[in-house]
């Protein structure tokens, strides 16, 4: 007869231990039982908030779909354990009692609410499962303001999927910070900035007192100042409990503070009974992050089976994460706790990015990091704490831009030791990856399937493929260029097929051609292919949850929770008429106004309220949006020409009009600057441009591909003595051909320095048609011509799409009130963060 082996929990951690389970030798002797509480099997908490976006859960199922169907394996759904009789060995659910020989506790935690008279109002609820999500659903109907308790990691998790259902979002905080556990105080700073800047409004240093009902809305929150805020609808995200109940009343040993006590093989003061997850405690500690529960999945399974070496020694407790679309990374002793530890710090809020490394005293080892803004920089950073790597000879130079010319040595896949974790959800070393090369993966699909890696978190992903990558190409294999993991294509595949087959839709590419949710990798990726392609506005319900925040806006956010406004001045022409009334929108709506390089005006300071009024009046005065928001036409400057300069030799403001009149509508894979003068002076600064035009006594001379920027590359000579007609007729074709084939995020300047065959085999595709693609090419850009639309305009007449830039209806100030400004040269900046040193 065989032994029986029963896990109570069908969660992350849970199904994770069954996996390793059923896949050792063992399993053959055991009949395993889970017991879920839920209704359906295991799924995937850590990207709950997906659930809103694809309205299924059916992307968030973990395992294959016949796993529970294996023979040995018996799945409980909706049968909770009710009872424990450690003396009998058995278990108790509402249907019937089974015995067992091993038991596992996987209950994981449950979600903490706060002492608050009024807390079991009507829609007060918890984000913890789908039917909680579902809850929120149903109470969101006929709302218009939600507020979750609780500013950490899935607090604002919650506060964006509030964000989703259309509600405006206000997070709550007792702390003086947000993600109090991973981020200091500059960090934190910088997060709310971020965050409020995206229209959710965050209150810290906020204890709430009680909830009533409210006047205006369902419930006020009273707090503990006499200050209240009024919401319909609560979410509760305060933090979590282990879920321990069952085990207290069967009398095992716990934790100072709650939780199950384990040994280092997740063994409790039963020796028949094991915990693993947020439910376990081990050394007085619980883990609240899916990838020390895995760890502890493992070395449950592997104790079992009797590989008593493998042992829980604590874990990695690093993040990565994209809040809200704000980068966010926290790496080992973010904090600086060790004795002796030393800080380096980047901070620019003019980009948004704030940096930190907390090293050893003697400057040698990385003990933890702190990233807000950029989580370019996480992959490296983690691999230098997790495995001991010496830290340059200035570690510095690790967080600092490249254009401190104090560079980094490159820490490669090439680097890393064979040690090297990688993934710290399966405990994934780079050593496992190449063992998985060796025993026949091809593929990264292949890599995740053999080793687990990146299915957890997903924080591993890029450092995965990019090691991955790197094997390939040692042993002379050609490299899979997919763009994410969810499409097995480069960015040029996706955008034939959105082409070839009609797709209008990210849904149906990815239902089509990929798999899961997508990530912030294709969804704007392909948000630009649907615009170059189809040319719809960004605020179509289809498009809107693919935008970055400057498109989903429409403006450029800064760095106080303010934004920007550029309208369109083609080649810098300006009427008196128009100039007045850029002045006039500028002294009422008191913004600041600055000249950009581009010939343009920028208005800076408008809050998200004030937008849909301030380009009302810029349209009506004859201005159109100017793009600045976009990976689109930005500008075409243009000197005066021979309209009024002795040394002009054609008309080059007629053309630099012309030119951002025709592509103004264009969305590409990054940004496209242009400039056009009037003669070999180069006053415009052609040849630095993506797309530059001199004048000749004969017509044009055309330029391609050049920049500016942090590493400025000189645009080519493309073509000599153009007429209009041709010159036109050629940057359609180049401009296009660029938006067919280039990587996503890419330049101009990178895309040739890339094209096989360079500015040769550019020439012959655009002025010899080698590939027939001409007519093709000049077609597709007609119709983005003809399919312009100026989005603030649209956005305006458009009652829905109006919406999104409602203030809060409570509001006791106008918005701008509350933001810190001074006065500087006549006009308002923001006000400089005040570090806590110099408070000091």
């Amino acid at each position: 007869m065989k032994k029986q082996l029963v896990v109570i929990g069908n969660g992350m951690v849970g199904h994770h231990f069954a996996e390793q389970w059923m896949a050792s030798e063992m399993a053959a002797d055991y009949e395993l039982h889970v017991f879920a509480e839920e209704n359906q099997r295991a799924y995937d908490r850590v990207h709950l908030s997906e659930y809103f976006e694809k309205q299924s859960s059916a992307h968030l199922q973990l395992g294959d779909d016949g796993f529970y169907t294996l023979p040995g394996i018996h799945l409980h759904l909706n049968e909770a354990v009710i009872a424990l009789d450690r003396e009998a060995k058995s278990v108790t659910t509402a249907q019937r009692q089974y015995s067992y020989d091993t038991l596992v506790f996987a209950t994981g935690s449950y979600p903490f609410v706060p002492p608050i008279d009024g807390r079991e109002l009507d829609h007060c609820w918890v984000y913890r499962t789908l039917q909680d999500l579902d809850a929120i659903r149903a109470s969101a109907q006929g709302a218009t303001r939600g507020v979750v308790v609780g500013g950490g990691l899935l607090g604002l998790e919650a506060a964006n999927a509030l964000r989703m259902l259309g509600l405006e979002a206000h997070v709550v905080e007792f702390a003086p910070r947000l993600m109090p556990v991973q981020l200091d105080s500059d960090a934190g700073s910088l997060l709310r900035a971020k965050i409020e800047d995206l229209g959710v409004k965050v209150h810290t240093e906020k204890a709430t007192r009680k909830i009533i009902p409210g006047d205006e809305q369902r419930l006020r929150m009273c707090f503990a100042d006499e200050t209240y805020l009024e919401t319909d609808l609560i979410v509760f995200s305060a933090g979590i409990r282990p879920q321990d109940q069952l085990a207290r009343e069967a009398g095992l040993q716990l934790g100072e503070r709650g939780g199950i006590a384990v040994d280092q093989h997740c063994r409790t003061s039963d020796p028949s009974i094991y915990a693993i997850g947020e439910c376990a405690v081990w050394n007085n500690q619980q883990y609240g992050l899916v990838a020390p529960g895995y760890t502890m999945a493992r070395v449950a399974a592997a104790h079992m089976i009797g590989n008593v070496g493998t042992t829980f020694t604590g874990a990695d407790m690093s993040t990565k994460l994209k809040l809200l679309g704000v980068d966010v990374g926290s790496i080992g002793d973010a904090h600086g706790a060790t004795p002796g530890a030393l800080n380096y710090r980047y901070s620019n809020e003019i980009e948004g990015v704030y940096r930190r490394l907390v090293v050893s005293a003697d400057g040698s080892k990385l003990l933890g990091a702190i990233l807000v803004g950029d989580n370019s920089y996480y992959d490296t950073l983690l691999q230098y704490a997790l495995n001991g790597i010496a830290l340059p000879e200035h570690p510095e130079s690790l967080i600092l831009p490249d254009s401190s010319g104090m560079s980094s040595p490159s820490l490669g896949a090439s680097a890393l030791p064979y040690e090297a974790t990688l993934c710290s959800c399966h405990n994934v070393t780079k050593g496992d990856i190449c063992e998985a090369m060796n025993d026949g993966a091809v593929s990264l699909s292949d890599i995740k399937s053999m080793t687990k890696a990146a299915t957890g978190c997903g924080g591993c992903a890029a450092m995965v493929k990019t090691v991955f990558e790197s094997e390939l190409e040692a042993r002379g294999v050609q490299v899979d260029k997919s763009i994410c993991e969810h499409f097995s294509h480069t960015r040029q595949e996706l955008f034939h097929l959105v082409k070839v087959e009609g797709i209008q839709t990210f849904d149906e590419l990815i239902e089509r051609h990929g798999q899961g949710g997508g990530c912030e990798i294709c969804k704007p990726a392909v948000a630009s292919i649907l615009a170059s392609v189809w040319n719809e506005h960004v605020h179509e319900a289809k498009h809107l949850p693919l935008q970055d925040t400057n498109d989903t806006f429409m403006a450029n956010m800064q760095k106080n929770g303010t934004y920007s406004v550029v309208p369109r001045i083609p080649g810098g022409e300006i009427t008196p008429k128009m100039l007045i009334k850029i002045g006039e929108v500028g002294e009422k709506y008191n913004l600041y106004t600055k000249i950009t390089g581009g010939q343009r005006i920028d208005l800076f300071g408008a809050t998200l309220d004030e937008l849909p009024l301030i380009w009302e009046e810029l349209i009506a005065a004859g201005f159109e949006t100017g793009h600045a928001y976009g990976k689109s036409l930005r500008t075409v400057k243009s000197c005066i020409g021979d309209t009024w300069c002795r040394y002009g030799v054609q008309d080059s403001m007629s053309m630099a009009i012309r030119l951002e009149n025709r592509y103004k509508g264009m969305r590409s894979p990054h940004k496209v600057k242009m400039a056009v003068s009037g003669c070999t002076r180069e006053c415009a600064e052609a040849q630095s441009k993506d797309i530059g035009v001199i004048a000749t006594e004969n017509g044009w001379n055309l330029y391609v591909c050049g920049n500016g920027g942090m590493k400025p590359r000189h645009a080519d000579l493309f073509a000599t003595d153009l007429d209009d007609e041709t010159l036109i007729r050629y940057i359609d074709r180049v401009l296009m051909f660029y938006v067919y084939t280039a990587d996503r995020l890419q330049r101009t300047s990178v895309w040739l320095e890339n094209l096989q065959g360079g500015l040769k085999y550019l020439k012959e595709v655009v002025i010899d048609d080698s590939l027939g693609l001409a007519e093709e090419l000049e077609t597709r850009m007609q119709h983005i011509v003809d399919t312009y639309q100026c989005e603030w305009k649209t956005a305006i007449n458009d009652s829905e799409k109006r919406k999104r830039f409602r203030s809060y209806v409570n509001a006791s100030e106008p918005r701008k009130a509350r933001i810190q400004l001074i006065e500087e040269r006549g006009q308002l900046i923001p006000a400089r963060m005040i570090t806590e040193e110099e408070v000091a």
